[in-house]
């Protein structure tokens, strides 16, 4: 896929949630909650790193789990690696797999009162 296919990849998960903005952060298309926390970051060689990638908030643990396990598709992004963010190469994991660690991500960021709001719809809904 093209950057530009991945990008819209990365949109169409991101915006599957609810109150998610984006705008430009650091040059690199940003996913944010309200406007204001981030949960995603949309990357495309990034200071010449060479990869298409996402950088997504994790839970403790997760991080050095995938980064030890599958290095070839996990890695610790530089700024928030060392809060436990961890980075995805696009090219090397499924839409199914995607959407999980991005939910995970928009779940760790948003307000919990947003949460439930959302948790409750989907419940509605099915």
């Amino acid at each position: 896929m093209t950057p530009d296919e991945q990008l819209e990849r990365v949109r169409k998960i991101c915006f599957s949630f609810p109150e998610t903005t984006e705008r430009l952060s650091h040059g690199e298309p940003t996913f944010f909650v309200r406007g204001k926390k981030v949960f995603v970051m949309f990357t495309n060689n990034h200071h010449g790193d060479g990869r298409l990638a996402v950088w997504v908030a994790a839970s403790p643990g997760l991080q050095e789990l995938l980064v030890n396990t599958h290095p070839e598709t996990f890695f610790i992004p530089p700024y928030v690696g060392v809060r436990g963010w961890i980075g995805i190469q696009l090219n090397q994991i499924s839409d199914e797999d995607l959407q999980f660690y991005i939910s995970g991500s928009w779940f760790l960021i948003a307000p919990k009162r947003l949460q439930k709001q959302f948790t409750e719809n989907i419940q509605e809904n099915e």
